[in-house]
């Protein structure tokens, strides 16, 4: 499997300056796996962001490690590991063979912190889906939840779902640096082909609404 983007600092959050996170290899639809088709993807409807997100913004929390997200629509319930840097300056993966498993770029922003956190997740491996193999049928207003060590639970709302192309992919957009609590959850996504794979990234845009 492809590794991800290579990732410069930029601000308070670290942004992909070439490629995008390859989390998924539809090895299992090839086989003739279980699944008939392949994962669902956004609608334009869920590619606007939410005007009123910013109105209901909460505080930034104070810094500590996120141990666990779930999002209850999609029924993700998921560990999360550090992600780090390959050698290459690549952002690494999870465990393809890990399938309820995500990361979080540890060198960036955390997630509830000030400014824009990453979460990827494989959308499938040669087994079958993954842990967001659902993630393009999200919905804006769907509520996103990352335990933290400290024991507090950062919620976040989806403002909006979209699908890019690899070779189109809006790295700003996507990793640049916010004013206020942000998160991306990334995983692969806009179709698949047998020659190059996924051909894209479905990406959610959310931001944080609360705390507990």
């Amino acid at each position: 499997m492809r590794k991800g983007a290579r990732f410069d600092r930029l601000g308070d959050t670290a942004i992909a300056a070439v490629t995008v996170v390859a989390l998924g290899s539809a090895v299992w639809l090839l086989g003739g796996g279980a699944g008939t088709h392949t994962p669902p993807q956004p609608s334009a409807v869920e590619s606007r962001l939410d005007p009123g997100g910013e109105r209901l913004a909460a505080a930034a929390l104070a810094p500590s490690p996120p141990t666990r997200i779930r999002i209850p629509a999609i029924r993700v319930n998921a560990p999360l590991m550090g992600l780090a840097l390959t050698r290459s300056g690549s952002l690494d993966v999870p465990p393809a063979e890990e399938k309820n498993l995500a990361g979080w770029y540890e060198a960036g922003t955390i997630p509830g912190e000030r400014g824009t956190a990453v979460v990827a997740g494989h959308v499938d491996n040669a087994d079958g889906p993954s842990v967001f193999y659902d993630l393009g049928a999200l919905r804006r207003g769907a509520r996103i939840e990352v335990d933290r060590q400290d024991g507090t639970v950062a919620v976040f709302t989806v403002d909006a779902v979209e699908v890019y192309s690899a070779h189109s992919f809006p790295d700003q957009k996507v990793y640049g640096a916010a004013p206020r609590p942000e998160l991306r959850v990334i995983t692969c996504g806009g179709g698949y082909s047998r020659t190059t794979g996924y051909q894209g990234n479905v990406v959610v845009f959310a931001h944080l609404t609360g705390s507990r």
